[in-house]
């Protein structure tokens, strides 16, 4: 392995438009980037610090590292993305010799039929799927009290910045991990609520929770349908961009896809700007800084101020009525069953798990290594008709949408005048989910003991070009990452 380090080429925080550069040079090839990306997972996340970010690589890697380096020499790259190795979370079908189980050990066997269609848009723009990333138990929809990052198939994953130490956010976990340690160029994240912005935060990289209905839903392990989407992860605002162009497109087995029709792009770079929040209005609702305490608050009040120097006006201390009586997730629960069940029906047979409640009965039947946290919510959830008719959850999702978007985001920016609301963390990503709406995470610095701090920008439905300018300024003026000592 001594020839590894002879590659002219430092894969630590290489960017995907650093990496291209290189492979049009021919400075590397794409199956030198994924044996480089084997050997650091081996170093440290299988060994050393044992992060367990990744929990499957493809056998193929290599091969189609091979075949696209060809592709390159015959005909040129496909792409930006051409040749970069990106790790997907296992809660996205990808038809190939790798298995898709959202974590649980009742689905460890499953090879899914067919690709997610994120899945084919990457493959399409020639991205290597390079590996599944390790995820909170069915997105952390399996019961209360799991920890962030752990699933009965792939165990417990570590924050590269305090193994052990930190919170690794979840459910994206394992795909937060793996690019904050420079395992892999880029990952794809899924959230309902929280689980792409979370682990951005916690482990110092970029999230992007695109609003709903840009990125398919087609193969993703569902929660709830009036939530879920994946979205991009990286270490920088560009490359997140990138990915996101690469991503979004309409699919016309996913009818939500449909309302994105000509409020995309297949570029957001077009939109990075270093002076994007010159003249700009940042809301910041009075509740974050009534919940933020000690260092926490410190930080944010420093994130604001920086914003301010960069030309932002921030206005502060302003009410969102509607904040509190959005803490919950009683959608979720009657969605779930109805959901989950449609996803299985699509495996055509290549999982023995057909239904919600055989997986309950698998993990009751295997409690040693299938129930270490319980299975409540899944419990919960089969209660439910799976029919979505309850009254119930008719006036709840009806609540939710009024007070997400109407009545809260919608009011707050149009009574505030501000261009997008700033949050600490993961503090306003309940309302933008239920919303449909999206948020971007970036690094925002570090506590005292080492801990990774994020803040999130929010805007209404399709606003990812100004999101997306917003942290971008941001990021390049202050250069908060850091990346992980090992």
């Amino acid at each position: 392995m001594e020839w590894l380090n002879e590659i002219c080429f430092n894969i630590e925080e290489a960017t995907i438009k650093g990496m291209a550069e290189a492979l049009e040079k021919g400075t590397i090839d794409s199956q030198s980037l994924v044996q480089v990306y084997l050997k650091r997972i081996a170093d440290l996340d299988k060994s050393g610090p044992k992060l367990n970010s990744v929990l499957e690589i493809n056998p193929d890697a290599l091969h189609i590292a091979e075949a696209l380096d060809r592709e390159r020499q015959l005909t040129g790259p496909r792409s930006i993305l051409h040749g970069i190795p990106i790790m997907i979370k296992d809660n996205l079908n990808t038809h190939d010799k790798m298995h898709t189980s959202a974590g649980s050990v009742a689905l460890a066997e499953n090879y899914a039929p067919y690709d997610a269609f994120v899945v084919e848009k990457l493959k399409a723009a020639g991205a290597i799927i390079f590996g599944k990333t390790n995820l909170t138990e069915f997105a952390n929809f399996m019961t209360e009290g799991m920890p962030n990052g752990y699933s009965s198939r792939g165990g417990q994953v570590l924050n590269p910045y305090g193994p052990g130490k930190f919170d690794t956010g979840g459910s994206s976990a394992g795909s937060g991990v793996a690019v904050a340690a420079n395992l892999c160029t880029a990952a794809v994240g899924t959230e309902t609520s929280g689980s792409i912005i979370s682990p951005a935060c916690c482990n110092s990289i970029v999230g992007i929770k695109p609003t709903l209905g840009m990125i398919s839903r087609t193969g993703i392990v569902p929660i709830a349908h009036s939530q879920d989407t994946a979205g991009p992860m990286a270490r920088t605002v560009e490359d997140a961009a990138i990915l996101l162009g690469a991503m979004t497109a309409i699919d016309t087995v996913d009818p939500v896809t449909y309302r994105s029709k000509n409020k995309t792009n297949s570029d957001y770079t077009k939109f990075l700007d270093k002076n994007g929040l010159k003249g700009s209005r940042i809301g910041v609702p009075k509740y974050v800084f009534e919940e933020l305490k000690g260092e926490a608050l410190e930080m944010m009040h420093q994130c604001i101020e920086e914003i301010k120097q960069l030309g932002a006006e921030v206005i502060e201390d302003k009410e969102l009525d509607s904040y509190e009586k959005l803490d919950n997730y009683d959608v979720l629960i009657y969605e779930f069953k109805s959901d989950l069940n449609s996803y299985l029906s699509t495996l055509n047979g290549a999982s023995k798990m057909k239904t919600l409640k055989d997986i309950i009965e698998y993990n009751n039947n295997n409690p040693g290594i299938a129930l270490k946290y319980g299975q409540t919510l899944l419990v919960k959830c089969e209660a439910i008709s799976g029919t979505l008719t309850e009254p119930e959850y008719i006036s709840a999702k009806l609540q939710d949408l009024r007070l997400s978007s109407t009545d809260g985001i919608d009011a707050f920016m149009a009574d505030n005048k501000v261009d997008a609301m700033l949050f600490p963390s993961t503090a306003g990503v309940s309302m933008a989910a239920k919303a449909g709406y999206p948020s971007i995470a970036v690094p925002g610095g570090y506590c005292k003991d080492g801990t990774p701090f994020g803040i999130t920008f929010s805007a209404e439905a399709f606003s990812e070009p100004k999101l997306i300018k917003f942290a971008y300024a941001y990021e390049q003026a202050t250069k908060k990452r850091i990346m992980p000592k090992f």
